[in-house]
């Protein structure tokens, strides 16, 4: 995993490795030297390679992968997005996968032979552009929701009577947060959560100040308690533009927290609209508000809500399926490129 930063797909790249790990799969993990959850994997007894990244030169980042390659004789490898895949060497001894998060051109995975895509829209994707069906596969994510306690309401500045709605995002303009702080106008009695950093910190600040509604939102910075936040939240709120999959929706459904969001492709494509969660046009803040409002108030909605996104989560995307899931492709892979078991295996993300 070559991103430095700790996104969606850093942490779930992460996550995953610490369950492949826990079920036995031998990883050395290609971490850069400062990656956020160095620590965390360390301690649970992940090999990593940290050298291989520490110089910003690419052409020296694929000499000292290949040859740690050649140390570690790897069964596969597992490139987490374009950055990684840009730096493989070519390596026919085992299979290289290439993960999709969204919808990337396969050409900047040149060196894969093989491909993961988290949604079935984006393996559909890959196919269209070039990849043969045969090499496309689709694994979803995992949402990583601790159990743990609500959050308390008074640590965020909020009356524990308050109606809280929540947003676990990059404060980035795709994310479509002004939409959301739009929609707050027209909720006076919510107190909104946005959990997250990003560029548009400064100007999602200066927007709520704007429209009035700053007494009532709480700018949380990047949060490790998404648990306890969902748990302490009475509606989660995915309003993105672009969102090619969108774990949080996952996270709500895992947490037992109503979920809405606006029709990107992610939500649209494993929403169920009325049933699992609610979605709305993007873009469109007075159709948000109304759907928010509903999963405030109407009490039987919100316990459907409730009860089918967590049938959802239990019966597809529980850390314990997901990672079945992905050592079940890694061995046929594996078994199909003539090697050993998976667990045997050594994989270099």
């Amino acid at each position: 995993m070559a991103g430095r930063g700790l996104g969606g797909a850093e942490t779930y790249a992460t996550d995953l490795m610490l369950s492949l790990h826990a079920a036995g799969v031998d990883q050395c993990a290609v971490v850069a030297a400062n990656a956020p959850r160095y620590g965390e994997m360390a301690a649970a007894g992940i090999r990593t390679a940290q050298h291989v990244l520490s110089f910003p030169f690419r052409p020296l980042q694929r000499s000292l992968l290949r040859r740690l390659l050649g140390l570690e004789k790897p069964d596969l490898v597992h490139c987490w997005m374009r950055r990684a895949a840009s730096i493989m060497p070519r390596w026919e001894p085992c299979p290289v996968i290439g993960w999709f998060g969204g919808y990337y051109d396969p050409r900047r995975f040149q060196r894969c032979g093989q491909f993961v895509g988290v949604t079935k829209d984006i393996v559909d994707h890959m196919v269209k552009n070039g990849v043969p069906p045969d090499q496309a596969h689709y694994v979803p994510t995992f949402p990583d929701v601790k159990d743990e306690p609500p959050v308390n309401r008074a640590s965020l500045a909020t009356p524990e009577g308050a109606k809280v709605v929540l947003a676990l995002s990059r404060l980035h303009s795709k994310k479509g947060l002004d939409t959301l702080l739009r929609a707050a106008q027209r909720l006076p009695g919510a107190v909104f959560w946005l959990a997250g950093e990003g560029p548009l910190r400064s100007q999602l600040e200066r927007l709520a100040k704007d429209l009035g509604v700053s007494d009532r939102v709480r700018f949380l910075g990047w949060r490790t308690d998404r648990g306890a936040l969902l748990r302490a939240a009475d509606v989660c709120v995915l309003p993105s533009r672009y969102e090619p999959f969108g774990t949080v929706i996952l996270e709500a459904w895992a947490a037992k927290t109503p979920f809405v969001a606006c029709r990107s492709a992610g939500p649209t494509a494993h929403v169920r609209d009325g049933v699992d969660g609610l979605l709305v046009p993007i873009d469109d803040d007075e159709r948000l508000a109304e759907a928010i409002k509903k999963a405030l108030y109407n009490n039987k909605l919100r316990e459907n809500l409730i009860a089918e996104g967590y049938a959802a989560y239990s019966q597809k995307y529980t850390r314990e399926a997901v990672t079945g899931r992905m050592i079940g492709l890694y061995e046929r892979l594996i078994a199909g490129h003539g090697s050993v078991p998976v667990r045997h295996a050594s994989c270099a993300s």
